[in-house]
């Protein structure tokens, strides 16, 4: 047998177990990595959606919590791991201010990770704390450019979701601040509580009640269109802050040579569980506005907010 026809079989025999292999799935336990803590807005959404995804598929889902080096711990044991569909990633936004952030990540996401599902997206709404004396987005943009260095904001990382939305919010209104970085959300928000920091860009969800009881006050949503539940508070077009949009989105991805039969069913399976009149109830109390995109669109858009991340980075100087 000569070399090209050897070859030819080797080709031919790795095809069909693949294609083998594909028809099969899933036949056994699946892993996902959520490179956030456990509790956190991008840990309490896939888990939502995972239960039901494991029920719709047949096999248990085992989430792990793989947190570390903001997010990218997680991120590249997803992008080294077999591509057979059995280690999937669940991450947010976050994940494409990571290449602008980390100059040696060790992995490639646009060349190493595939996109499956859109699992939704959030707006972020500034909030502050209702002692200060702002009553409106121009009052604190005022105050701030009257005392340079006097105003605080925090997150839950650097390079986060909420993170980015604070420096484009920054940026475009043309004032000074200090980033205070925290582990959690929760932290963020007992110091806003307590008027230790003066503003965060918060999930919606998480900041309802808050606004609601009085316990903060709202200036500003992240996103293009008013948030239903906060239909007062302007966005950043309404404030006159150009290029201050900004919206936390989460998806599920899988090692880039995952075979496309597995990806094509995966996300069939996750549109049948996110369509779900009940799961759609669920996610409207989370704030979750969900969207049909495919794996192909999602790739565009991860490729495209990586760049526009990599702008605010710089323009803003992040540095880890």
């Amino acid at each position: 047998m000569n070399k090209a026809v050897k070859w030819s079989c080797v080709v031919a025999m790795v095809l069909a177990s693949s294609a083998a292999h594909a028809e099969t799935w899933p036949s056994r336990l699946i892993k996902a990595v959520i490179p956030f803590g456990a509790g956190s807005a991008a840990d309490v959404l896939p888990r939502l959606v995972f239960d039901r995804l494991a029920i719709e598929l047949g096999q248990p889902i085992v989430i792990e919590n793989r947190v570390g080096a903001g997010g990218t711990l997680g991120t590249s044991a997803v992008a080294k791991a077999d591509p057979d569909g059995y280690t999937i990633l669940a991450h947010s936004s976050a994940l494409t201010a990571a290449p602008a952030l980390f100059p040696n990540l060790g992995y490639d996401t646009a060349r190493d990770l595939a996109s499956v599902l859109m699992l939704g997206s959030s707006a972020n709404v500034m909030i502050v704390p209702p002692t200060r004396p702002w009553k409106t987005v121009q009052d604190f943009i005022a105050a701030a450019k009257a005392k340079p260095g006097s105003i605080s904001f925090g997150s839950v990382g650097i390079g986060s979701a909420v993170h980015i939305s604070s420096e484009k919010f920054k940026l475009a209104a043309g004032f000074e601040a200090t980033h205070v970085p925290y582990r959690g959300g929760s932290e963020v928000i007992t110091d806003i509580l307590g008027g230790r920091i003066d503003f965060y860009f918060c999930p919606v969800a998480t900041a309802l009640p808050l606004i609601r009881e009085g316990q903060v006050r709202a200036l500003l949503v992240s996103t293009p269109k008013r948030v239903a539940d906060l239909p007062d508070v302007p966005t950043p077009g309404e404030a006159g802050l150009k290029g201050a949009d900004s919206a936390i989105w989460f998806g599920v991805f899988v090692p880039s040579k995952t075979p496309r039969d597995i990806v094509d069913r995966l996300h069939a399976a996750g549109i049948r569980v996110l369509t779900d009149p009940a799961m759609q109830e669920s996610l409207k109390k989370l704030g979750i506005e969900t969207s049909a995109m495919t794996p192909a669109e999602m790739d565009d858009l991860v490729v495209r907010d990586t760049a526009a991340a990599a702008e605010v980075i710089k323009a803003a100087g992040i540095k880890q």
